[in-house]
């Protein structure tokens, strides 16, 4: 199965920016989707960012203009840019993956969280005000 390791993130002040980055084992299909979720004390974890392997991306309204998600396939490895941070952002960043997609499946949130099959251990991003 694949393994997903991340590293960034961290802790900054409001306005400023951090990046995630997260990559994943050789062990991977050609075709993938990978993304991170966050999650806050006492709130669900969210979906923020997702790319596949076709370079679709998706963002939630929350981030977009502010986040920016990019791949660099021949390391198997996708970043999350973070600019403009607010207090609001702060959680627990987790990567996941969709290893092994269908020409037929399409980037979605819904279809991400869906078919996750491999969960990065998270990574704290801190914003203060």
């Amino acid at each position: 199965q694949v393994q997903l390791a991340e590293s960034g993130g961290g802790s900054v002040q409001a306005g400023g920016s951090l990046r995630l980055s997260c990559a994943a084992s050789e062990a991977t299909y050609s075709t993938y989707a990978m993304g991170w979720f966050r999650q806050a004390p006492g709130n669900e974890r969210e979906a923020v960012a997702a790319i596949d392997n076709w370079g679709n991306t998706r963002y939630a309204d929350s981030v977009k203009g502010r986040f920016t998600i990019s791949q660099d396939i021949d390391k198997n490895t996708v970043y999350l840019d973070m600019n403009s941070l607010k207090p609001e952002d702060t959680a627990m960043y987790y990567c996941a993956i969709v290893d092994g997609i269908a020409a037929t499946w399409r980037l979605t949130f819904e279809s991400f969280r869906r078919d996750v099959n491999a969960w990065g251990q998270g990574r704290l991003v801190t914003v203060s005000s």
